[in-house]
């Protein structure tokens, strides 16, 4: 089978490390002659975040600039698929006229959905005579209400997705609403996989705490406000006092990192705060800490969540619409705390995520037990299970297109 991943860059995030994962999934275990795993990017691979295995193909389409103006984003995008319609040529080998190969082309988030939406709609090009031999598959990897587009991108999404043979969704509420908004014909539920352990690559930052019997609460993610990293700072604030032994570290990178340090300093957190920055060993920032907590506003299917579990980490998550739910059993390895409950004025143990963290913090036992069953996600989430899923995906999609 040959498969096809067309993302905007592979810059560090989560959609970018589920590509950079299922592809090299593939690639080792099916090297060999009439396999190939291509990953398509706009930007180029100077700005790779994560490594790959080395029989993935990288292509650049090398249009990752933002025009200004209407007629600019037209010319852009049509330079862009002019592009992308190459680079498929070039990735998906034809087959006979008239059959259709177990082969997939995979666009992730919307925008990228959307031009290759409009590439299969103008399959064949001037180039190539022959019948599109591929299923072409759009990806959401954030639940779609969540996370506006704006109109005219909105309307887009709306009417190519229509054009893909299916929109494959991490949770059955994102599929719904694809299915309900857009004239999508299909949208399988296939959630991210788990890996463990992970992969360690520069730069290396140093998990020690500051003195041997200090505890780390941890939450891992983007520097924005979608992550909720402000109110997860408030919640600390009040219980900082009654848990001397305990730090926060935040880690990750972003826009709103001048931000989160004005406001620890305003806190007066600087002791018992650290943003250190990007890691490339988060894993052994999960095996140093005690607690996980992910306080997002709103996840598709958060990684973090799932990588903290497997690494045997009793958590906290804020119960975004979608994910945490899916990933997080209640009382079992972790606590869910509802979205409208986060820590208001006052930022007292009565606020639901301040109660849960104090909790998850007072209570060694507690932790000790979350902790015994988090790592059953290895099983749940499985790499080959996730896997297996899309390939028989992809096999019943050809199915359907064939004479």
């Amino acid at each position: 089978m040959n498969r096809c991943f067309l993302i905007h860059s592979l810059a560090a995030g989560g959609a970018e490390r589920w590509v950079a994962t299922m592809a090299n999934h593939w690639a080792t275990r099916d090297a060999g002659p009439g396999a190939s795993v291509t990953i398509i990017t706009m930007a180029p691979p100077a700005q790779d975040f994560y490594a790959l295995h080395p029989a993935v193909r990288r292509i650049s389409l090398g249009h990752d600039t933002v025009s200004a103006g209407l007629g600019g984003a037209v010319a852009k995008n049509l330079a862009r698929l002019r592009a992308l319609r190459r680079a498929l040529q070039e990735a998906m080998p034809q087959g006979l006229p008239g059959t259709v190969q177990a082969g997939m082309v995979v666009a992730v988030m919307p925008e990228s959905s959307c031009l290759l939406a409009l590439a299969a709609l103008t399959w064949p090009s001037r180039t190539s005579r022959t019948s599109r031999t591929w299923v072409a598959i759009g990806a959401e990897r954030s639940h779609p209400p969540l996370n506006p587009l704006g109109r005219a991108r909105s309307l887009a999404r709306a009417v190519l997705y229509g054009r893909l043979d299916a929109v494959a969704c991490q949770t059955r509420p994102s599929a719904d609403w694809i299915l309900r908004h857009t004239l999508a014909r299909r949208a399988p539920v296939i959630p991210n996989p788990v890996i463990w352990p992970l992969p360690r690559q520069a730069p290396l930052l140093d998990p020690t705490p500051a003195f041997p019997e200090q505890k780390t609460l941890l939450t891992v993610g983007r520097l924005a406000p979608e992550k909720g990293f402000d109110r997860l700072l408030q919640a600390f604030a009040g219980l900082a006092p009654r848990h001397p032994q305990w730090r926060l570290v935040i880690l990750g990178e972003g826009p709103g990192r001048a931000g989160l340090e004005a406001q620890r300093q305003a806190l007066r957190l600087q002791d018992r705060v650290s943003l250190p920055g990007l890691a490339g060993n988060v894993g052994d920032w999960y095996a140093a800490a005690d607690v996980f907590v992910l306080t997002s506003r709103y996840e598709g299917f958060p990684n973090t969540l799932l990588e903290a579990l497997a690494a045997g980490l009793p958590a906290v998550s804020v119960d975004c619409d979608t994910g945490p739910r899916e990933i997080l059993r209640h009382g079992v390895d972790g606590l869910l705390v509802p979205q409208d409950d986060s820590p208001g004025p006052g930022n007292g143990p009565e606020n639901g995520l301040a109660a849960a963290l104090d909790r998850m913090m007072a209570d060694d036992a507690l932790r000790r037990a979350c902790a015994a069953r988090a790592v059953e996600v290895r099983d749940r989430f499985a790499l080959p299970h996730i896997a297996a899923q899309w390939d028989a995906l992809v096999t019943e999609l050809a199915a359907r297109r064939r004479p």
